[in-house]
């Protein structure tokens, strides 16, 4: 399937997205969507998810979300916000929404207040980390110089939550994951595969989502992006998701550079950036 958006099934596909993106309470079914993409529901599905990343279902949960997200903290209270969002009570969001926020849209409404997050550092081959993990998976991965700024950061990201230094001997699966990143980051295990636990809006899922895509070894420049999810003309807007991800590595926005060749912007330095891609055509050239 082509990324162009201009190509008629992917204009389809987006005239779906904006659909979705309008309707109040529940998406339209995937049997009514797939008619007024002309397409089987079979096959519309199998466009969809590769035009636009995700499937339709995951595309309106996220759509929703994002309405949710967007009211949580403005509406009177949390059944209001629910409402405001197409949910049509309190009792089903809590299951669905928990998974995509990383808490229940109370909490999130808190600031994360509620919710426990276990960190620990670690040296990488590109420097000090800090790792943090919530009881679905990892939630933070950045880079920095000292802990104590990378806790700030931690702490400015889910203001709320309950911070918890990891206890030594760390727990064996946090180990694993660490080790999963620094063979990745050595160049030694091309796919890395972490259980992530992220809050984002529909357009980050989007983005996110691609970036994962990305073969190792290869970059794509903003505008290929944009024009990948069915958004072309909303480069900077694929670069403010990518300035946004606390998920280093594991969500791969080093990937993504300028249409000139440039590296651009990279939250935790063009020189990590530089030596991030350099190892990845490395290794996909010894591949």
């Amino acid at each position: 399937m082509p990324d162009d958006a201009t190509h008629p099934q992917a204009r389809r596909m987006l005239a779906i997205c904006r659909l979705i993106d309008e309707s109040d309470g529940d998406a339209p079914p995937l049997a009514e969507l797939a008619a007024r993409a002309e397409l089987s529901p079979f096959h519309f599905q199998r466009t969809f998810k590769a035009v636009v990343g995700v499937t339709p279902k995951q595309y309106a949960d996220a759509s929703r979300l994002a309405k949710l997200k967007s009211t949580l903290r403005a509406a009177r209270d949390v059944t209001a916000a629910v409402m405001d969002a197409g949910y049509g009570s309190t009792s089903g969001v809590y299951g669905r929404a928990d998974a995509r926020l990383g808490m229940t849209p109370k909490q999130y409404r808190r600031g994360g207040d509620g919710v426990t997050i276990s960190y620990a550092s670690a040296r990488t081959p590109l420097g000090l980390i800090l790792a943090g993990a919530t009881d679905r998976g990892l939630c933070f991965i950045q880079f920095g110089e000292d802990e104590a700024s990378l806790r700030e950061r931690l702490r400015a990201e889910y203001p709320l939550a309950r911070l918890e230094p990891m206890r030594e001997p760390h727990d064996p699966q946090f180990d694993a994951w660490i080790a999963a990143l620094n063979r990745h980051l050595a160049g030694e295990q091309q796919k890395l595969e972490l259980p992530l636990d992220v809050r984002a809006t529909a357009f980050q899922l989007r983005v996110w989502n691609y970036l994962t895509t990305i073969p190792y070894g290869q970059v794509r420049s903003y505008a290929e992006v944009a024009t990948a999810i069915g958004r072309p003309g909303a480069s900077r807007a694929v670069a403010r998701a990518c300035a946004s991800n606390t998920l280093a590595v594991a969500i791969p926005c080093h990937r993504v550079i300028r249409g000139d060749g440039h590296l651009a912007g990279y939250r935790w330095g063009l020189a990590r950036k530089r030596a991030l891609l350099e190892r990845e055509r490395a290794g996909a050239a010894e591949a």
